[in-house]
């Protein structure tokens, strides 16, 4: 099977500029995969104020709606998608359903991502995308997506501690699985890892992953746009994502993203996305 990375190069769902360069600083570890595509976002002038809700969704739109496409058009090996900002995983996640058809999912987030046009207060899109491809923020994110949505019984969100009020009940009534960064420091991210594939693999034909790494400690990690403290350490990063690829004919896609270069001190979290990203295809490519 051959192995893509396509880069999504968007920095559209956050008013922080940055997470657009987390790809380019990654280039020398994709040259280990079969091929690289690249997605980059149009020249525009991008909105950052708080108060306007639905924040660059033309342009963002039109960029999520190219790598889809994209994706979709890879039929014959599995894409990793290298971002950018967590909305990108709109265009990621609906392209493996698309293709899947019947699959689960596991966000690896220190938010939930799980707002509506209706709840968030920052009107961020990047943090929709979880909520989108689980269908309840209509199609107005997902205009191009034609099939059923991910299914909440199969999709878990692991390592989030920074949910906001509206999204936390938005999970609620949809059902979605939480472990939070609590549960992973008490029973160990092995444990918990363990317990999230059993969720997402129950009655479906596989998992996409999408791995962002504010889930770990900005401490450790600073290079990321939004910062939440008291994360996971680099050893529960590692692990985490390490019980997944133990599963690895179950895997039919998989994200890394948020990294973003502006706010990285002494490459510490360069180091951290390239070991993450290197792990992910050395373990995939020896399928």
């Amino acid at each position: 099977m051959k192995l893509y990375i396509v880069n999504a190069c968007s920095d559209l769902g956050v008013h922080i500029d940055g997470s657009n360069k987390g790809p380019y600083m990654l280039k020398e570890i994709e040259k280990k995969v079969d091929k690289v595509y690249t997605i980059e976002k149009e020249n525009c002038e991008k909105q950052k104020e708080k108060n306007i809700k639905e924040k660059n969704i033309k342009f963002l739109n039109k960029f999520n709606e190219d790598l889809y496409n994209k994706i979709c058009a890879l039929n014959d090996g599995l894409v990793i998608t290298v971002g950018g900002d967590h909305s990108i995983a709109i265009s990621s996640c609906l392209a493996s359903k698309k293709k899947n058809n019947n699959i689960g999912l596991i966000w690896i987030d220190s938010h939930a991502d799980y707002h509506t046009f209706d709840t968030t207060i920052s009107g961020n899109i990047h943090g929709m995308p979880f909520a989108t491809i689980c269908g309840i923020n209509g199609r107005k994110l997902s205009y191009f997506f034609d099939r059923n949505y991910f299914n909440p019984k199969n999709s878990v969100l692991v390592g989030g501690r920074d949910i906001e009020d509206g999204e936390y009940e938005n999970l609620k009534n949809s059902g979605i699985t939480i472990f939070t960064t609590n549960d992973i420091k008490k029973y160990g991210a092995t444990n918990i890892m363990k317990k999230a594939i059993n969720i997402a693999i129950k009655n479906s034909d596989g998992i996409h992953i999408s791995y962002d790494i504010d889930v770990i400690d900005p401490k450790i990690a600073p290079g990321v746009s939004v910062k939440a403290t008291n994360g996971i350490n680099l050893s529960e990063a590692k692990e985490l994502l390490n019980e997944i690829l133990k599963q690895k004919d179950k895997i039919k896609s998989i994200d890394l993203v948020e990294y973003n270069p502006d706010f990285d001190i002494d490459n510490k979290t360069y180091n951290i996305a390239s070991s993450l990203l290197q792990q992910i295809i050395d373990k995939l490519k020896n399928n």
